[in-house]
């Protein structure tokens, strides 16, 4: 059985040292490290981090063949046990990527933990070294001598480690034991009210799968509280999450983290265990082409905003602004009109994990346009009598409880069975560029508008970044719009327009305000430290905020419908 222990008493480094302990069952050993952490499908080489790797067996030191940038071979004279140890660098905080310092400590154990041949599936023991005053919050069953024991590698990699003097919170679920832990801040403390509002989005994640306990027999929470950062990344039994702590001073706020807690909750049935066939068993060193990630997260992206709601944590309306933010961001991207849903699933490797000032010129996210897309399946299921809770419980049974890995066709049927034009309906949206029917659907069914909310600018088809020295910059430009037809590009500094010296977004917003469409503005940029003058041509104010407004004149049923559509119910 592998053993690895894991020395962090010297956070300040931040750095820890590895020793991991086996006996080999072959003489041709084969190391590894994985090149990417499940729910973020990015080849991130964590082998970048790792250094000083050593094999010794029986005291002498071996010299593995390295094979790859993350593999190593070698050819061992006996069965003899090996030691091997490492170290792996700390220094970068998300929630994929490992984290050391003098306050808490945050490992990934899948950029840290070497995967050796025809160990995967053996049991694999953790023990940890830590500071004084310190206690580890590991999402795995605890051993008599204070270690860890995960079932095989799968779970151990899938178990991440936080570290540090955190206070504790214990709570149950359906009589399911949870923990709370957080870093950066104690939000159960700062907020009476936070776990059992936390409590109640568990059970709405629940009901909604048609179960009446959660699919862990025990939960972790991991919080950072970063100055401005936000995300989470799930695990069969836990999740990290990251969220900014200055937006935590208003109910907006509170409501958008208890969404994400809802969000990453609701991956313990979908994405986890009711997972795409394409990661059964998951492949740790390339990348695989997952065309049903728009399930896996889309439809998980459009009940999180709901799930709050159905909890009892937050009123309807508050549902439908943050609804119409979702869709005005949907509304205003261009890449919906160059990448379907499907090619959007099938490219995350190399277009959503790799944003550049382009990007939304040539991509839509599968988690933007698949929580759409849910919506329209919500939508037109409930037209025929079913819903999209209905789906997710069938697929659950027959996919999710064991584990059986879905592929489109799995989903397609699904969904035909509740709604038979799906078969053919559902296919072409996510192969289209085309818009699904959106706002009919909504008006028809739950009595909703989608209104925009009429700008009062000019279209200029850029974004500008004002830089602390002073300054504006062009960072993006929309394709076809009239910042690129002028011929400006990313990277250019705006200097003057017209006759006026312009140092700051104030200065521009003054001059732009009498600004009117086809009216020509003279520009002075720097590109490359050469000035350069060109004519822009703005176009017609554009809408880039959007509202849903209840329609007084929908008869009792419809507002009925709203009701249940709006609380996750039939």
């Amino acid at each position: 059985m592998p053993q690895l222990e894991l020395d962090l008493r010297e956070p300040h480094s931040q750095r820890l040292d590895a020793r991991l302990c086996f006996t080999p069952r072959s003489t041709n050993l084969g190391l590894s490290l994985p090149r990417w952490t499940p729910g973020s499908y990015l080849l991130r080489e964590y082998v970048g981090q790792l250094e000083g790797l050593q094999l010794h067996q029986q005291g002498i030191a071996l010299a593995p063949r390295r094979v790859t940038p993350f593999r190593w071979e070698l050819e061992l004279a006996s069965l003899a046990p090996v030691t091997i140890t490492y170290g792996v660098q700390a220094t970068e905080l998300s929630v994929r990527t490992a984290h050391l310092n003098d306050e808490h400590g945050f490992l990934p154990l899948a950029a840290i933990v070497l995967q050796i041949d025809g160990e995967r599936w053996s049991p694999h023991r953790l023990r940890l070294l830590l500071p004084p005053g310190w206690q580890a919050f590991v999402p795995l069953p605890e051993q008599d001598d204070g270690g860890w024991l995960a079932s095989d590698f799968d779970q151990l990699i899938d178990s991440p480690v936080e570290v540090g003097p955190h206070p504790c919170h214990r709570f149950d679920v359906a009589g399911v034991p949870h923990r709370w832990v957080g870093w950066g801040g104690d939000v159960p403390q700062q907020d009476q009210e936070w776990l059992a509002d936390v409590h109640r989005v568990c059970l709405a994640c629940c009901r909604l799968m048609g179960q009446q306990r959660p699919a862990a027999c025990d939960y972790l929470f991991v919080l950072h509280l970063t100055e401005s950062g936000y995300g989470g990344l799930e695990h069969d039994t836990s999740t990290v999450l990251q969220f900014g702590r200055r937006r935590l001073t208003g109910p907006v706020g509170r409501r958008k983290l208890l969404q994400l807690v809802a969000h990453e909750y609701l991956h313990q049935w979908n994405v986890r265990r009711l997972r795409p066939s394409q990661l059964v068993p998951i492949d740790y060193d390339r990348a695989v082409v997952v065309p049903t990630l728009w399930f896996a997260e889309g439809i998980t992206s459009y009940v999180d905003q709901l799930l709050p709601h159905a909890a009892g944590c937050c009123p309807a309306h508050e549902v439908l602004e943050d609804l119409a933010e979702d869709l005005g961001r949907y509304l205003g991207s261009q890449g919906r009109s160059v990448q379907s849903l499907r090619a959007s699933s099938e490219e995350a490797w190399v277009k959503l994990y790799r944003p550049h000032p382009h990007a939304a010129n040539q991509q839509v996210s599968y988690y933007l346009k698949g929580a759409v897309l849910a919506l329209v399946l919500d939508l037109h299921l409930r037209r025929q009598g079913a819903w999209l809770g209905a789906v997710l419980q069938d697929l659950w049974r027959s996919h999710g409880t064991s584990r059986r890995g879905y592929c489109d066709d799995d989903l397609i049927d699904a969904f035909a069975r509740h709604a038979p034009d799906l078969r053919t309906l559902l296919p072409h949206w996510l192969t289209s560029t085309e818009d699904p029917p959106l706002e009919q659907l909504l008006l028809s069914e739950v009595g909703l508008r989608l209104e925009p909310l009429r700008p009062t600018v000019v279209a200029l088809g850029w974004q500008l970044e004002q830089r602390p020295a002073g300054g504006l910059w062009v960072t993006r430009t929309s394709r076809g719009g009239a910042a690129q037809q002028a011929g400006l590009q990313v990277g250019d500094e705006l200097i003057a327009l017209g006759q006026e010296r312009v140092r700051q977004q104030d200065d521009l917003n003054q001059l732009l305000a009498s600004a009117v469409p086809d009216q020509p503005l003279e520009l002075l940029v720097s590109r490359e430290g050469l000035l350069r003058r060109y004519t822009l041509h703005p176009g017609p104010p554009k809408p880039e905020r959007w509202q849903l407004r209840v329609d007084a004149d929908a008869p009792p049923p419809v507002h009925q419908r709203r009701d249940a559509w709006l609380q996750l119910r039939p």
